[in-house]
């Protein structure tokens, strides 16, 4: 029983921090909703989801990097946050992407125009930016004991290894990523959704410890924004122009390599 009063504090502040979460998502879902009814002009209403997807993904992941850092002891409990989440964006993000390098891969491969994909990536960054504001504004209400925006969103560098290698897993982590969104797109939606959390999630932890395995330059601008500050070139490369180069590299090996060794092999037949 003496155990109960030290305990109580912390399952306390885990609810909070996902009854806030939860909250953000019906909040988006609710805006959702308004902008679907309202907007009716093709690139406004594609501004005001992107804004409202990067919005949910942003702010659900400084509350969620948060907890992990609060219970570090415990990463399967991380995981199992990650994945539920993962499957939450999947299911209420339906039709957006919340990520500038999605947004990229659509306009190489023809699927989205350029201005659109300007529109759709001016609202990511904006976003992005309004989310952190957003949650040091909700941290400074002190919900729980570990919300002090002072604190947690000053510069933490999560790069915890040399250049080269931070550069290579978020290439790969991207590439992966989105060659799997890419060939998931025939499979049934629910079953879609629970593998991309998976992957989402074996990504975290395979590259975590490593770079935070982010992949998404808005998530790594909205996380990161006073490191980026303090050391841009090389916040830069790994988070904005690693993601990009697997995004090049992925569409390259679809669209021309496989093709071409395809076509090779057939001829010699």
């Amino acid at each position: 029983m003496s155990a109960q009063p030290g305990i109580w504090p912390q399952v306390r502040d885990t609810c909070t921090s996902l009854g806030l979460m939860l909250s953000i998502v019906l909040f988006v879902g609710l805006g959702r909703v308004i902008a679907r009814q309202q907007l009716h002009r093709p690139l406004a209403h594609a501004f005001a989801l992107e804004f409202l997807a990067t919005f949910q993904l942003c702010c659900c992941t400084h509350e969620l990097q948060l907890l992990s850092a609060q219970d570090s002891a415990h990463p399967t409990w991380t995981l199992t946050l990650i994945y539920f989440f993962s499957l939450v964006h999947g299911l209420t993000l339906v039709g957006t992407s919340g990520n500038p390098c999605g947004v990229m891969m659509q306009m190489m491969l023809g699927g989205m125009s350029p201005e659109m994909g300007a529109v759709r990536l001016s609202s990511q960054l904006v976003s992005a930016l309004c989310s952190r504001y957003c949650v040091s504004a909700l941290w400074n209400l002190g919900l729980t004991k570990y919300h002090f925006s002072e604190r947690n969103l000053a510069c933490k560098n999560p790069i915890d290894s040399d250049l080269p290698q931070a550069i290579i897993t978020e290439a790969i982590c991207s590439f992966i990523f989105h060659s799997a969104l890419l060939q998931f797109q025939e499979v049934r939606t629910k079953l879609r959704i629970h593998l991309l959390a998976a992957l989402i999630t074996f990504l975290a932890y395979a590259g975590g410890s490593i770079t935070g395995a982010v992949f998404n330059p808005a998530l790594a601008l909205s996380l990161h924004f006073m490191c980026f500050d303090e050391a841009f070139p090389q916040f830069f490369i790994v988070y904005w122009l690693a993601p990009s180069v697997g995004i090049l590299l992925m569409i390259l090996m679809f669209s021309f390599f496989l093709p071409w060794l395809h076509n090779n092999n057939t001829k010699k037949e």
